[in-house]
């Protein structure tokens, strides 16, 4: 059974940790992110996302999800867009992804969201899988463009 509540600043230290995680999961080296950076994002006077954290029984943290919001989504909606779902190795295939897509559908709701939205690698497939098995199909008509600083 895993908890899920927002992070706070106390927690930039694990967040730091996870980042560092995820960059070796997408084949980089485990350099943890800067708690400054940490910091100024996501506790600053204007915080540019959120994150929600999953803790086990013992409150180790397992898994993270960082959203943000968007406007417009459609009409005059806004969506509630996830950029990293990330779930520690030893907590995988254990419900701690389902249950953070739930907080996450829960925080949209909140938000008054009409959807969330994100996007996976498509050399992913553990990430591909996962998302099939929520029922959610890929949307092709979109085309991801990145401008570097």
């Amino acid at each position: 059974m895993v908890r899920i509540d927002r992070a706070t600043a106390t927690d930039a230290g694990v967040i730091s940790e996870m980042l560092g995680e995820i960059e070796e999961y997408y084949g980089g080296q485990n350099t943890p992110g800067d708690l400054d950076q940490i910091h100024h994002a996501l506790f600053g006077g204007r915080p540019v996302a959120t994150v929600l954290l999953a803790r086990d029984d013992d409150t180790s943290v397992v898994g993270m999800a960082s959203y943000s919001f968007l406007w417009p989504a459609a009409g005059a909606d806004a969506s509630l867009y996830l950029k990293e779902l990330f779930v520690r190795a030893s907590a995988r295939r254990c419900g701690v992804a389902g249950a953070l897509m739930a907080a996450l559908r829960k925080e949209a709701a909140e938000a008054g969201c009409s959807r969330v939205e994100w996007t996976a690698d498509r050399d992913n497939p553990a990430a591909l899988a996962f998302y099939a098995a929520l029922g959610v199909a890929p949307q092709d008509e979109k085309v991801i463009y990145r401008l570097q600083k």
